[in-house]
């Protein structure tokens, strides 16, 4: 499996604010769940009548097909769970695909250890995944060997360019190392 983050890997948000990384394409979306955190934020400070903005996304379309060409079964691991499937999905190419759920309560693992990382060890089941995501680290590769039986590769996503043809090399590579 290939657990999929967005924001990162493929919407590289951490790219200078006006400059759009190469063979990206700049999104508007709102999304049911970005709207009503926005409309808390904006009701937090006496802005109720204020329209909410689109989130700016950044996505490949070349994307969706790299993606889909990868010896794995891709899993969205991001907090856009099933809206990923009805907003990014469609504009990369994709096929509606599970996501992972997250619980309610996020646990603290501790050590630096990204919220994410016991969940999808959770989730996994002992199975072997690879999971990209631009918030890993160390402490997340230790947690992960330490916690999950099976083979993984996580790999951190720089959010500044966001999946590249050497991220895309890396997962070929770890897939045909697995058989």
């Amino acid at each position: 499996m290939l657990l999929v983050d967005v924001d990162g890997p493929l919407n590289p948000y951490a790219a200078k604010p006006h400059r759009r990384p190469a063979g990206y394409r700049t999104h508007r979306l709102l999304t049911p769940r970005w709207e009503a955190s926005e409309r808390r934020r904006l009701a937090e400070w006496g802005l109720q009548d204020k329209p909410v903005k689109p989130l700016r996304v950044w996505l490949d379309p070349r994307h969706g097909a790299a993606l889909g060409a990868l010896p794995f079964d891709l899993v969205w691991a991001t907090t856009w769970e099933e809206e990923a499937n009805a907003f990014i999905a469609p504009i990369l190419g994709l096929p509606e695909l599970p996501f992972i759920a997250w619980s309610a309560r996020r646990r603290e693992a501790g050590d630096d250890v990204f919220w994410k990382t016991p969940e999808i060890v959770a989730w996994a089941q002992g199975r072997a995944f690879a999971w990209v995501d631009d918030e890993i680290t160390e402490a997340d590769r230790v947690w992960v060997k330490d916690h999950h039986d099976g083979p993984s590769l996580l790999h951190r996503v720089d959010p500044r360019r966001g999946l590249t043809m050497d991220d895309f090399a890396v997962l070929t590579a770890w897939a045909a190392r697995l058989g």
